[in-house]
């Protein structure tokens, strides 16, 4: 039996400016944080003569090319698992389509149990890339690459995307009691939506190819925003941290009318004058996390039970994606 577990995560700045689409053209910069909610995948060797796959589905097949799921059939090929008699499981601490890069947590973490099965090293770096290059260049998902990095690798980084497709990424450099804070006063809730990612990103997507000039605009503010969020957390100002949360929500609005809808904007409302200081939603839009910087946790909390929104608790994870049996 090999277990396998990679983290989810949270982008607390320069988030979509990850996209092939605008970093190929002008270089893009996020700062995601890892958390300790994971995807694991589990394999195990059985007497059949099939090959059996359990995730949000099951399959029984007989061999690799007849599995229907694509993230597995294409890691299947890329590995070269080509035997049968095997058992793949996949659960997640969290709903897959809520923001949080359970699709990159799920390849990364899929590489590398069928890296371990076939007793192959390979650096978390290395996962990050084959992750990016099965998502990104063979399925042809319009997707960045912070997710699929902060998978294999943990830890709260400043991730800088090159225009040649490089990845540079640094940690941030963040005192402890700023961790600390960041750790009690990060609040994650749910608002009970789920959706593609790939649905909302295409837009940008295409606009970004395009260079339209509003989308390509508003991704540079929030690039900015992003270097502005590294010096705030790096100098311990988090209320200046929480003003950016609210402006990069703002420029995540313009990019898609599908980003929030009436009940989000409703309950984003309801906690800045409740408790919170700042806040985005949390992923490419749509639905999943709302995630604020609270100043009163009491109320806050209160005032999101009374409307139904489900509060998710999590600290940072500092090890990426990592064996446990």
């Amino acid at each position: 039996m090999i277990i396998i577990r990679s983290p989810l995560r949270i982008t607390l700045g320069g988030g979509s400016t990850d996209v092939p689409s605008y970093y190929e053209k002008f270089g893009g910069f996020c700062i995601t944080a890892a958390i300790n909610r994971y995807v694991y995948i589990m394999l195990h060797e059985t007497f059949t003569e099939n090959i059996i796959l359990k995730y949000s589905k099951t399959e029984c097949i007989e061999n690799i090319s007849k599995i229907k799921h694509p993230i597995i059939k294409e890691s299947f090929d890329f590995v070269g698992i080509d035997n049968v008699g095997l058992e793949l499981t996949c659960v997640s601490d969290i709903p897959a389509g809520t923001g949080l890069g359970s699709s990159s947590s799920f390849t990364v973490a899929l590489l590398k149990t069928l890296h371990t099965y076939k007793k192959n090293f390979v650096t978390t770096t290395k996962l990050a890339e084959q992750a990016c290059y099965i998502e990104i260049d063979k399925l042809k998902e319009p997707i960045g690459k912070q997710d699929q990095y902060s998978a294999a690798c943990g830890g709260i980084m400043c991730f800088t995307f090159l225009c040649d497709g490089k990845v540079e990424m640094k940690p941030l450099k963040i005192s402890k009691n700023t961790l600390h804070n960041l750790t009690d006063n990060l609040l994650l809730f749910f608002t009970g939506y789920s959706r593609s990612s790939s649905n909302i990103l295409q837009e940008q997507n295409q606009k970004s190819q395009l260079n339209d000039v509003e989308m390509i605009n508003n991704l540079h503010n929030v690039k900015e925003g992003g270097f502005k969020s590294k010096i705030c957390l790096e100098n311990g100002d988090l209320t200046g941290f929480s003003k950016l949360m609210n402006s990069h929500w703002q420029y995540k609005k313009q990019r898609n009318k599908n980003i929030s809808n009436s009940k989000i904007d409703k309950w984003y409302d309801l906690a800045i004058n409740n408790g919170a200081l700042g806040g985005t939603l949390v992923g490419a839009g749509g639905g999943g996390f709302l995630m604020f910087y609270v100043e009163d946790k009491t109320k806050l909390r209160k005032t999101m039970q009374s409307v139904g929104l489900k509060e998710i608790k999590f600290d940072f994870d500092f090890e990426g994606v990592k064996q446990i049996l």
